[in-house]
Parts: structure tokens; C-alpha cells; sequence
């Protein structure tokens, strides 16, 4: 009776497994193999486009306003304006985000993001970030590029198949006899896709349901938002700075405005300085991010744009460091090659574990009406 309790239960788990790796593989390879790619968004792009990243060798860094004005200057024939700008680790180009008016009024802002050599402030080129590959991209892997139809959510659902995948792949991939080394062995079948689609299956099932479950919250942000404050504080997001027209006219420079944060803190290094958003009955105030020597803890300055006045530094709340967490786990940023490298193979085994899965459900159909035609019964291959 429990033998045949259990038999059931395992074919409810391999119909599960089947019908949402055979109805969603056209989505989720997709996305999968995209995610993969924006691993290494900057190391792929320095090789497609090297002369986007032919810094000099000088670590010398000028002053901000130095970068905006070339900046400005490169975009001089579109009325694109610095919203902010963003520091480099050595080796690396200094980027000045920019904010263009789109020429129709209903369509969204476009994002120029123009790259710098930080000891020279030579323009090195100018992308307007969605119409390039990685734009393309990473529009897709959020939203398959169709926002206004859900694609957000579409993508969060289909994480959701992708998360059902890995832990009824799991339980599929258990030996029957509960012998957990039998399960590691290569040969468990005659069959190469079956061995293939098994072990390697077993060994990616908890890092792919990792990025699975952290590319549902960032699917969902708002209700992510709401269940996450409701278990650690969180920055409230009327102060996080976004989005209103960035300021025409600023009492303080660029310049002002980085030395005043530096001010205090003075062991700090820059990571990047946001401009002066235009909000109702808010003053204007300038954003500096800075990483604490020795830590690497990232901070962040406000400086009152009219008094030149620093706020004390304040690290990111346990609820907003959470969903950082959240999104460098999901993205294989700020953990290390290692991690950066199992995430990239989550992106890429679905589209094997696809193959072979499609391969064996198609054998076993053959099989099945090969074996009905001779009036005999079904009889499942082996799965020790």
C-alpha cells in the first residue's frame, strides 16, 4: 500500500515536472540564457565594443564636473541632462547617466549613458542604454519588452515554473531505495539524455531554485516591497530620490556637493553622485554614495543643495540591504567568480535540461505506443 502510495505520488511529481518543462521551455530557455549573458554584461560588452572601455593606466581621477561638462558636451544635439554620476573601479571607465525628453509625449524618457576615461575625461563613446544589446537584454529578461501587457509578471511566472522545476526535479531525482550515493552515480539508466538530464539536474536544483525565488521578488516589486517591510524596515520610497524633472539651476557644483560628503567621510571613496531631483515642498539635495575604507560598506550623503549642509552617513536599512542582497544574488554580482559563475549556469542547463527532457518524453511515447501495438504493457525504464 505505501509502495503504491509513493508510485503515485511520484508520477503526480513527473507530470508536474513534464507539463511545466514542456509548456513553459519556450519562455524560460529564453529568459534563462539571457540572464546568463548579463552575468558578465560588462566583460562581454568591453570585448564587442573595446574602445567603450580604452581607459588610461593613470588612476587619477578630476574633479565631477569635469566628466558632466564632457559629458553634456558629447550630447550637446540632444537635450539630455546628468542625473548622475557613477565611479569605476580601476580599469574601468567613469559613466555619467543621462535623462533625455523623448520627442513624443506619451513615450518614455530615453537613457543615455555616456563612458569617460577617468584620468583624461575623453569621451570614449555614447549609448543610449535601451537600444543597445545589454539594453535589449536586460528589457527582456525583466519584461520580455512588453510592459504594458504584464511582461513583468509574465516573467515572474514563469520563474515560478522555473522554481517548480528544480524542487520537483529533486524529488524526482531521489533513488528509490533512498540511497543517497546510488543518486551521484553516472550511469542510473542506458540512456545518455536520461543520465545527462539527472546529474546535472541534481547538482545545478538548488541554485537554480536560489535565483528562481530571488527573480520572483524582484518580479513583483511592489507586493516584494510590502512583504519585506513588513518583517525589516525600509527606506519609505517618496525619500529614495527617483524619479520628478532633474534641477535646471543648483546653488552648489558637483564639485561642492562631492567634497561636502567627503567631508564626512573622509576616508571614503566615491561610488557614485546622484543630481538634485525637482520634487513638491522638498528642498533640493544632492545623493553621494561612498564605500568606507577597510569595510567596503557602502553609505550615503545628503547634502542640502541651498546650505551646503551633510546629513550623518547612513548605512542601507536591514529591509533595503535585504533586497540588495536579494537582487546581487539573482544577478551573480558582489559574491565572488565563484557565484557569478553557477548563476551563469542556471541560465544555461535549462536549455540542456529542456533538450533531453523533450528527447526522453518523446522516447517514452514511441515506447509506449510501440509497446500498446503489441498488445503488451507499458513498462518504465529503469530509475535506480
Amino acid at each position: 500500500m505505501a509502495d503504491t502510495r509513493a508510485a503515485k505520488l511520484r508520477r503526480l511529481w513527473l507530470n508536474v515536472h513534464l507539463w511545466i518543462g514542456v509548456g513553459f521551455c519556450a519562455l524560460l530557455i529564453p529568459i534563462s540564457v539571457s540572464g546568463s549573458l548579463l552575468v558578465w554584461h560588462d566583460e562581454i560588452d568591453s570585448w564587442i565594443n573595446p574602445q567603450r572601455y580604452a581607459v588610461s593606466a593613470s588612476p587619477t581621477l578630476l574633479p565631477p564636473v569635469v566628466y558632466l561638462a564632457q559629458a553634456q558636451e558629447a550630447v550637446a544635439s540632444d537635450p539630455a541632462r546628468a542625473t548622475a554620476l557613477r565611479y569605476p573601479e580601476p580599469g574601468w571607465p567613469m559613466r555619467v547617466v543621462m535623462r533625455a525628453q523623448p520627442s513624443e509625449p506619451d513615450a518614455r524618457p530615453r537613457v543615455l549613458t555616456v563612458y569617460l576615461d577617468p584620468s583624461m575625461a575623453k569621451v570614449l563613446d555614447v549609448v543610449d542604454f535601451r537600444s543597445s544589446f545589454f539594453g535589449f537584454l536586460h528589457v527582456f529578461h525583466e519584461n520580455l519588452t512588453v510592459p504594458e501587457y504584464s511582461g513583468r509578471q509574465i516573467v515572474g511566472w514563469a520563474g515560478v515554473g522555473m522554481l517548480l522545476l528544480s524542487l520537483t526535479g529533486i524529488w524526482l531525482w531521489w533513488p528509490r531505495g533512498g540511497n543517497f550515493l546510488r543518486g551521484l552515480r553516472w550511469r542510473r539508466s542506458v540512456l545518455f539524455t536520461f543520465n545527462v538530464h539527472h546529474l546535472l539536474g541534481f547538482w545545478i536544483s538548488l541554485p537554480l531554485a536560489v535565483v528562481s525565488a530571488t527573480g520572483i521578488y524582484l518580479s513583483f516589486p511592489q507586493t516584494a516591497r510590502e512583504a519585506m517591510s513588513s518583517i525589516a524596515p525600509m527606506t519609505p520610497q517618496a525619500q529614495r530620490g527617483f524619479g520628478g524633472q532633474i534641477a535646471q539651476r543648483t546653488a552648489l557644483t558637483a564639485d561642492q556637493a562631492l567634497a561636502a560628503a567627503l567631508t564626512a567621510e573622509p576616508k571614503a571613496r566615491p561610488v557614485a553622485l546622484f543630481l538634485p531631483i525637482q520634487q513638491r515642498e522638498r528642498p533640493l539635495t544632492w545623493r553621494t554614495q561612498l564605500s568606507r575604507a577597510g569595510s567596503g560598506e557602502i553609505v550615503t550623503v545628503t547634502t542640502d543643495d541651498r546650505s551646503g549642509q551633510t546629513s550623518p552617513a547612513t548605512a542601507m536599512l536591514s529591509g533595503d540591504r535585504a533586497a540588495a542582497w536579494i537582487r546581487w544574488i539573482h544577478e551573480g554580482s558582489h559574491s565572488g567568480i565563484v557565484w557569478a559563475v553557477v548563476v551563469t549556469l542556471t541560465g544555461i542547463f535549462p536549455t540542456i535540461f529542456a533538450v533531453t527532457g523533450i528527447i526522453m518524453w518523446l522516447r517514452k511515447r514511441s515506447d509506449r505506443k510501440e509497446l500498446a501495438g503489441k498488445g503488451a504493457k507499458p513498462r518504465l525504464r529503469p530509475a535506480a
